[in-house]
């Protein structure tokens, strides 16, 4: 060691010190892979979330306010519970209930689901088959069995959705929750189901993960299982908000339950909020999808788009005075592109309107006589008798 210089000890050292660190990696990831599953499993659990608080506090005198940090390991579990008890008061069960001739007249329940509020005023959102029958009556029963009156504000007419309030004026400020962004969630995270059953057993939860979705319906696939009568529940992300409404269990696939994205309903509920009722956008065309025949006949370089044409009982292709007739739009035009979406079908075509709200401004490219133009629309709102 002696006749080592001061610069060969140092890298000697440094050599050591990286062994030991390699070697004590090797082991440590050894051991945690041959673990049993409990331990593994709580490793992941307690990693797995980590949440930042800011907390405001007085400092001195002058009320000052000073931001501290703390952060908080929870496990995924004792997470879903503090999720379920935060949003528990605000699932409801829907009710409707119907006069019927038995002996005499008897007010009997007709149907039943669940649903949710999602404004402390009193707005609800459930299933619309809870509410189709126009002679029913409509209540809430609350987890703690208190029963009130509810009216329908709006049905939307193209999703499995309705909004309700709370039929009595009141001041009481409820407890409701708040609305997520489906369009974050993927495939493989945790969504939590809840649903109550006419109060016989308070809510019921259930857990799992989002397993894919239906393109065809625009519905979201779960593992979580959807009880009887929970539809029209909330389906929650780890961060306590709607991502979507739970619709149906599907009789295709085992232990998949199917809920609506919230974002398809978030217009609706924006709607209603600000003019009291749903108020759809419209263009004004008939139309028919392009298929090969429409194709040849059109001498289009592509085969996907609308051909506007008259309906089947010769109404209009173009509606008078309507926005289309309005941008200069013509029977015979085939619509290719909706702002810059090729249109491959007419629920892609419906699905792009449905997110416009009135007035918004659209860009549609048209193929007229063997020439592409671009057409601006100015949307309207659709008449009631559309």
């Amino acid at each position: 060691m002696e006749d080592l210089t001061r610069t060969q000890v140092i890298m000697l050292v440094l050599l050591v010190s990286f062994v030991t660190s390699l070697v004590t990696g090797i082991v440590t990831v050894t051991l945690v892979n041959q673990a049993p599953p409990p331990i593994t499993q709580t490793i992941n659990k307690v990693i797995e979330k980590t949440i930042e608080t800011v907390t405001l506090s007085d400092h001195g005198q002058n009320n000052q306010t000073a931001s501290v940090v703390q952060t908080i390991v929870v496990n995924q579990e004792d997470l879903v519970v503090q999720i379920i008890k935060d949003t528990s008061l605000a699932v409801v069960s829907v009710v409707a209930s119907k006069d019927l001739p038995i002996v005499g007249t008897e007010t009997r329940w007709i149907s039943s689901g669940t649903g949710f509020f999602i404004s402390e005023d009193g707005l609800i959102v459930t299933n619309k088959y809870i509410v189709e029958d126009t002679d029913g009556k409509y209540s809430i029963v609350t987890n703690s069995g208190e029963v009130m009156e509810v009216e329908v504000v709006a049905l939307d007419s193209t999703n499995d959705a309705v909004i309700l309030k709370i039929a009595s004026s009141t001041t009481e400020k409820f407890e409701y929750i708040p609305l997520g962004d489906f369009e974050s969630i993927r495939v493989g995270q945790t969504v939590i189901a809840i649903g109550n059953t006419l109060a016989e057993s308070q809510n019921t939860v259930s857990v799992g993960v989002i397993s894919g979705s239906r393109d065809s319906q625009g519905l979201i696939q779960t593992d979580a299982v959807i009880n009887e009568r929970n539809s029209g529940g909330p389906l929650l992300d780890l961060g306590g908000r709607v991502v979507g409404i739970n619709t149906v269990i599907s009789n295709t696939a085992e232990n998949a339950g199917l809920a609506l994205p919230i974002n398809i309903i978030k217009r609706t509920i924006k709607d209603v909020k600000e003019f009291g009722e749903i108020v759809y956008p419209y263009i004004g065309i008939r139309y028919r999808v392009v298929d090969e025949n429409i194709q040849k006949e059109k001498k289009l370089p592509f085969d996907y788009g609308l051909l506007i044409k008259y309906g089947v009982n010769s109404e209009t292709a173009v509606t008078k005075d309507g926005p289309a007739d309005k941008a200069g739009l013509r029977e015979e035009d085939v619509i290719f592109e909706f702002n810059n979406v090729k249109l491959s079908s007419a629920n892609l075509f419906l699905a792009l309107l449905n997110e416009k709200r009135v007035g918004d401004d659209v860009w549609l490219k048209v193929f007229r006589e063997g020439e592409e133009i671009t057409v601006k629309i100015t949307l309207e709102k659709r008449p009631k008798d559309l």
